[in-house]
């Protein structure tokens, strides 16, 4: 299996599958590359499609410090240049969101269109009034309980349970450290983005094209109104949860190629 070594001690993961522009598959808090597994194999058939083990996650390196979005997207930045891929279109959810948005703000020359996938930003007050409690359950005893909680949030009646299952297991096998400073750095650190008006002053840089799918319409509005380039498009799935994408793997794999076909 594929690994990389990409500067202080870390080594990512990462599979390399299919010939054609190149695809970044990013996943989210608490999980790896294995939750694209729903969706390689169709994007592979026209796509260069790297996916990779963030930093803390799967199979990569855990360092004891810097398991945040922004020392992720350095991480992917080195991870191409060593695999000679001068630009992609890069796919994040959720955290993995953050972490492609942030790849696409400080290195626009790598990110030739984006797709954030029910992103992790842009959370309003009343929600972000939650974080503090929440990263330190994380930084307590009970870490992988709480983590846990906080991914209930992330599916709904119509979430299949091997789905909810997937997600718990692989949350336990975390390192709690991981966990606390991941979230932290997403919410409530002094440069965190995932919270309005942070959001908003730094995702109006990104330059490339972006297509946004929400589960949620009122953040697909609110993003709407921070996009500039006219080939960008955002969608809600109402009735979906944070996981549509593994829900709806066929639909999203439709949706993303027929953006992209415009894109390419």
């Amino acid at each position: 299996m594929p690994y990389a070594d990409v500067g202080g001690d870390i080594r990512l993961f990462y599979t390399d599958d299919g010939d054609g522009p190149p695809l970044l598959l990013v996943h989210g808090w608490g999980a790896d590359s294995h939750q694209w597994s729903w969706h390689i194999d169709a994007l592979a058939a026209a796509h260069r499609v790297v996916a990779v083990d963030l930093r803390g996650h799967g199979y990569s390196s855990v360092p004891e410090d810097g398991n945040t979005p922004r020392m992720m997207a350095e991480d992917l930045r080195v991870l191409l240049e060593g695999l000679g891929i001068p630009q992609v279109i890069a796919v994040g959810h959720s955290m993995g969101a953050q972490v492609v948005s942030i790849l696409a703000v400080e290195h626009p020359e790598l990110v030739r269109a984006l797709v954030a996938v029910d992103p992790g930003y842009g959370m309003t007050d009343e929600i972000a009034q939650r974080f503090p409690r929440m990263v330190a359950g994380l930084r307590g005893e009970h870490a992988h309980a709480v983590a846990e909680r906080i991914d209930e949030w992330c599916t709904n009646a119509g979430t299949p349970p091997v789905l909810r299952r997937w997600h718990k297991r692989r949350l336990y096998g975390m390192p709690p450290h991981v966990l606390a400073q991941a979230f932290e750095a997403m919410f409530t650190a002094r440069d965190a983005i995932g919270l309005r008006p942070a959001s908003d002053g730094y995702l109006v840089r990104r330059q490339c094209p972006v297509l946004s799918i929400w589960s949620d319409q009122e953040r697909a509005s609110w993003e709407s109104g921070l996009l500039k380039d006219p080939a960008s498009k955002v969608v809600c799935w109402e009735g979906a949860s944070h996981r549509l994408h593994e829900e709806r793997p066929e639909e999203f794999v439709g949706l993303v190629e027929e953006w992209l076909r415009a894109q390419i």
